[in-house]
């Protein structure tokens, strides 16, 4: 089905759907990918609050733009795994508490075109939503202890094949 709302621009390479391709740079490393469904995926992101490290995205396996016209199907395996990371990352991060967020469009401060979902480790006082303009990109070496435990955690596949 074709997105009706769609602010993709033309000729869009996709971030999500190269890293499944296996093309990497600094931002989207193999090692970044923690576990593989059929129909969802999730990779620790490069991008980290100042007191939330190791936060990651679950994402869709298919390129669907957005929330509108998602399949029931592909939605739901995406937040079946949002649950099972939110689990996994809660014991394995001895964090206080998770929060997930998924943006639409550009006034829903959408900024990748591909659907994923933002699962956070919190921490009482963090003030996670005041530190947004404070993030920074974090490093590979820095990602990949957060993405490996958490890939222990899981159990699942790490690869597209």
């Amino acid at each position: 089905m074709a997105c009706v709302h769609t602010h993709e621009p033309d000729g869009y390479r996709c971030p999500f759907c190269l890293i499944q391709e296996g093309v990497h740079n600094d931002h989207n490393q193999p090692e970044d990918v923690v576990a593989v469904t059929g129909h969802a995926f999730v990779r620790v992101s490069p991008r980290w609050w100042p007191d939330n490290p190791g936060g990651v995205l679950v994402i869709p396996r298919a390129h669907h733009e957005n929330l509108y016209d998602l399949p029931a199907e592909v939605g739901h395996g995406v937040w079946d795994l949002v649950q099972r990371v939110a689990v996994a990352m809660r014991d394995t991060y001895r964090c206080e508490g998770i929060s997930t967020r998924q943006h639409n469009e550009p006034a829903g401060d959408q900024d990748v075109w591909h659907l994923h979902v933002h699962v956070f480790p919190r921490f009482t006082g963090d003030r996670l939503y005041e530190q947004h303009r404070r993030a920074r990109f974090a490093p590979p070496e820095e990602r990949r202890p957060y993405a490996d435990r958490l890939a222990a955690a899981l159990g699942l596949p790490r690869d597209f094949g």
